[in-house]
C-alpha cells in the first residue's frame, strides 16, 4: 500500500500529518513511535515550507495492515525526478494490531482536525505516561544505585580499616619479632659470657676477659674495681663519684646528662671525671659481700634499658665467679702448702740411693693424694711406700696425711709390708668409711739382698736387674684399701743383686684415658730399661728426670704423677 499528499501549505502540512498518525495507528505502530514518527515529519515537513515549493509525502506500507512490519514516510520534492535531489525518509515498526482508519475523512472537516489534534494530544500523554514510569523506574535505580554506593563506600571504609589493621598487625609482629631477635641475643651472649667467665678459676683471667667480652658492642670502656686488690693505695676519688655510691649502697648507678630510664638503676649527674661520656657502675658481689664494681661506659648516647639489665645480671654471675675463684685459690694455696710440708726427705742409707719426683695435676686444685714416704724400722731395714689417695683437693692432702701418720705409727711395731697394708686397710675401713686408698710397700734389709714387697689395689713395681733386663713385679696384690672387705696382705720377696733398681710410681705416670695403664707400664719399663746401672749409681736424680721426660711429653695432666726410685749400688 502506498498513500501519497501533495503539499504546498500548512493546511496540506497539517491534513498529511493527521493522516499519517491514522495510518501509523491502523498498521500496528506503537504510540511512542508515532509520536516520534510525526514529530520528525512535522518538523521535515515545516523546513520543507520554508524552502517553499510543492512536495510529496509517500507513505509504503502493505496492502492489509495485518502482519505489517514496517512503515516507511519518505519526503521529496514534486520535481525530484528532474532535479535529482535526495528525499527524506524514516521508518517505524508495526509492533501492535493495527485497525481500519479513513485517513482520507481528514480533508475537509474542521471537526475531524480537532479529532486529530486531541488524538495527538493522547499520543503525548501516552509518552508522557511512559516517560514518568521511566522517571520513576530512573528514580528507583538511582536510589538502588545510591544505596549501592553507599554501601560501596562503607564496604571501602571497612576494607580501609582492615587493611590499617592488618598493617598495624603487621609492624606489630614485627617489632615483636626484632625484640625477640634482640633478647636470644642477650641471652645467648649471657649464656656464652657466662660460660667463659666460669671457665676459669683465676681471678686475674676473669678480670682480663670481661673487657673482651663487653667491649664494643656493650660498652665503650671497662673498669673493674676490686676492694681485695686496693691494699688502701688507691683513693677513691681516683674512681667515679657513680662508682663509689655504687660500692657504698650495693645500687647500680648511671651517671648522665640525661634520665637513663633503667629498672633498677639510680640517676646520678655525669661523672667530673667524663663528662661527656654516660657511665653504669654496677656492684660486684657474692653471698652478701662486696667484691668491687664493675663501670662501663657508653659505646653510644646510651644504653637500651633490657640491655642495663643484662649487663646488671652479667655483672652479678661475674661476682659469683670472682668469688669463687678466689676462694679456690685460697683453698689450693692452704692445700700446696699442707703438701709441700708433707713431702719426706728421703733418708741416707749406705749402698742404697733414692730420688723421689711428685708433680701436681695441671687442672683443678693442682693437689691430690698422691704420696711417698721412706723411713728405718727399729730392725734397721728401710721401708719405701708410695700410695694414692682418691680425690682432689684439700680434703685428699689432709686424707693422705693421716694414712702417712697411721703408717709410720704402725711401723713402730715392726711387720713386713703386707702386714702393715692389712692394718691400714683395717684404719681406713672402721675410722675413714668413705676413704679409699691404693699402695705399695718395699722394704730393703741392709744386711740381706732381698726385697719383700706388698701392693693394695696400686700399680705393680718395676724391677730393673742388672743386665738391664726388666721385670714387672705383677704377684697377685689385695683390693684396694678402705673397700667393705675382709683381707690379709701377703708379702713377697724378691732376691736382688748390686745394681738392681726398683721403680715405685701412681697411676698418673703410666695411665691414659684414651690407652688405659698397661702401654704406659710398659712404656716405663723400656724408659728404665734404657738406662745403664754406671748412670744410676753416678746420679739417680738426673735418671729420674731423663726418666719422667719422655712419659710425660702432654702437657696436660689430669691426675698427680708420683715417681720413687730405689737404686741398689754395685
Amino acid at each position: 500500500m502506498t498513500r501519497e499528499w501533495r503539499i504546498s501549505t500548512v493546511t496540506d502540512a497539517a491534513r498529511a500529518r493527521i493522516a499519517v498518525a491514522r495510518l501509523a495507528e491502523a498498521y500496528g505502530v506503537p504510540s511512542v513511535e508515532r509520536v516520534r514518527l510525526a514529530t520528525a515529519l512535522s518538523g521535515h515537513l515545516r523546513q520543507c515550507l520554508t524552502k517553499g515549493g510543492s512536495w510529496v509525502l509517500s507513505l509504503e506500507g502493505p496492502e492489509s495492515s495485518a502482519g505489517a512490519t514496517a512503515l516507511h514516510a519518505v519526503v521529496m520534492p514534486s520535481d525530484a525526478p528532474v532535479t535529482g535531489r535526495a528525499a527524506w525518509t524514516v521508518a517505524v515498526p508495526c509492533t501492535e494490531p493495527g485497525h481500519a482508519v479513513d485517513a482520507d475523512a481528514v480533508a475537509a472537516e474542521p471537526a475531524a482536525l480537532s479529532e486529530a489534534l486531541l488524538g495527538a494530544d493522547e499520543d503525548a500523554a501516552l509518552v508522557l505516561d511512559k516517560l514518568t514510569e521511566q522517571e520513576e523506574l530512573v528514580a528507583f535505580h538511582r536510589e538502588e544505585l545510591h544505596q549501592t554506593n553507599q554501601g560501596v563506600v562503607a564496604l571501602h571504609a571497612e576494607l580501609d580499616a582492615a587493611g590499617r589493621a592488618q598493617q598495624e598487625a603487621f609492624a606489630a609482629e614485627r617489632r615483636a619479632r626484632e625484640e625477640a631477635e634482640k633478647a636470644r641475643r642477650r641471652l645467648t651472649f649471657l649464656a656464652d659470657a657466662s660460660a667463659v667467665l666460669t671457665a676459669s678459676l683465676n681471678h686475674d683471667e676473669i678480670v682480663r676477659r670481661l673487657p673482651e667480652l663487653l667491649v664494643p658492642r656493650y660498652a665503650g670502656g671497662v673498669d673493674v674495681w676490686l676492694f681485695d686488690d686496693e691494699d688502701d693505695l688507691r683513693l677513691p676519688a681516683d674512681h667515679p663519684n657513680a662508682a663509689v655510691l655504687a660500692a657504698r649502697t650495693g645500687r647500680p648507678q648511671y651517671a648522665a646528662d640525661h634520665p637513663g630510664g633503667m629498672p633498677g638503676v639510680d640517676d646520678r649527674p655525669p661523672s667530673a671525671l667524663g663528662p661527656g661520656r654516660p657511665l653504669l657502675c654496677v656492684p660486684l658481689s657474692a653471698r652478701r659481700t662486696p667484691l668491687g664494681v664493675l663501670t662501663l661506659s657508653s659505646p653510644g648516647t646510651r644504653w637500651d634499658p633490657d640491655d642495663a639489665v643484662m649487663l646488671i645480671e652479667l655483672a652479678r654471675r661475674a661476682g659469683i665467679a670472682l668469688d669463687n675463684a678466689r676462694r679456690f685459690e685460697h683453698n689450693r694455696d692452704i692445700a700446696e702448702t699442707l703438701q709441700r710440708a708433707l713431702l719426706t726427705e728421703l733418708p741416707a742409707t749406705p749402698g742404697l740411693s733414692l730420688a723421689a719426683r711428685y708433680l701436681p695435676a695441671t687442672h683443678g686444685l693442682n693437689v691430690g693424694g698422691d704420696w711417698y714416704d721412706a723411713f728405718r724400722q727399729r730392725d734397721g731395714s728401710l721401708i719405701t711406700v708410695i700410695g694414692d689417695v682418691t680425690g682432689h683437693g684439700l680434703h685428699a692432702a689432709v686424707m693422705m696425711s693421716q694414712l702417712r701418720t697411721a703408717l709410720r705409727a704402725y711401723a713402730v711395731d715392726g711387720g713386713g709390708p703386707g702386714r702393715l697394708l692389712t692394718r691400714l686397710h683395717g684404719y681406713l675401713r672402721h675410722l675413714q668409711p668413705d676413704l679409699f686408698a691404693t699402695a705399695v710397700i718395699a722394704r730393703f734389709h741392709p744386711d740381706e739382698h732381698t726385697l719383700t714387697w706388698a701392693a693394695a689395689g696400686h700399680p705393680p713395681p718395676v724391677l730393673r736387674l742388672p743386665d738391664g733386663r726388666v721385670r714387672v713385679l705383677d704377684a697377685k696384690p689385695g683390693a684396694m684399701l678402705g673397700i667393705p672387705l675382709r683381707q690379709d696382705i701377703a708379702d713377697h720377696t724378691e732376691e736382688l743383686e748390686p745394681g738392681s733398681t726398683l721403680a715405685l710410681y701412681t697411676d698418673g705416670l703410666v695411665e691414659r684415658r684414651a690407652a688405659g695403664i698397661d702401654p704406659g707400664i710398659e712404656r716405663l719399663a723400656t724408659a728404665l730399661g734404657a738406662y745403664g746401672s754406671a748412670d744410676l749409681d753416678a746420679d739417680l736424680e738426673e735418671s729420674a728426670d731423663r726418666i719422667l721426660h719422655p712419659l710425660l711429653s702432654d702437657s696436660e695432666r689430669d691426675d698427680d704423677v708420683c715417681l720413687l726410685l730405689c737404686h741398689l749400688h754395685r
